[in-house]
């Protein structure tokens, strides 16, 4: 009886798992997804890192403005679903509003390049080639966001992917707060 129930069991698994990836790639990006984080209200970890493009991005000389710190892959289906929003995002806000910087988490640089040269985004686009980026955030995963506040304290987190509308409202929030 048990050889017979096996097969089963594992069609059944399966199936279960299939639904899953299923659903997760279908699913719409996250409509404000906030969530806890114990950076919240502290400075955000130092990105000091070479950029895509060459020369150096460092965060600490975007005080003064907010910055969205974006976690990313190409091969994230997520990530690739929110990159539009984040052009549009990026679009909105201009030059005088906040600022989009990616961390590229464990991608080849190349294809991020011709990622970015056929999806667009003329944002700094950094390189965590040791991972040290991604983990001084407690990146557990991507998409993974934080706003960072003028004065370079981390005032949100939002996990999965983001809208250009759910950003530009958490945006108004934090401006609002801050005052």
């Amino acid at each position: 009886m048990r050889r017979r129930l096996g097969p089963w069991i594992a069609g059944g698994f399966l199936v279960a798992i299939l639904g899953l990836v299923a659903i997760l790639a279908v699913s719409d990006p996250a409509t404000r997804r906030a969530t806890d984080s114990p950076l919240l209200g502290r400075q955000a970890p130092a990105i000091s890192a070479e950029q895509l493009s060459g020369g150096r991005f460092d965060l600490a000389e975007q005080r003064g403005r907010f910055v969205v710190v974006n976690f990313f892959a190409t091969w994230c289906i997520p990530c690739i679903r929110e990159h539009p929003e984040l052009v549009e995002f990026s679009r909105t806000e201009g030059p005088d509003g906040a600022t989009i910087v990616s961390v590229v988490y464990d991608d080849d640089p190349d294809d991020v390049r011709q990622f970015f040269e056929d999806n667009g985004g003329d944002w700094p686009v950094v390189i965590d080639t040791d991972g040290r980026i991604a983990l001084s955030y407690g990146v557990s995963g991507v998409p993974e966001s934080y706003l960072v506040a003028p004065d370079g304290t981390v005032v949100s987190k939002l996990i999965g992917g983001v809208t250009a509308d759910d950003l530009g409202q958490v945006l108004a929030d934090a401006r609002e707060l801050i005052g």
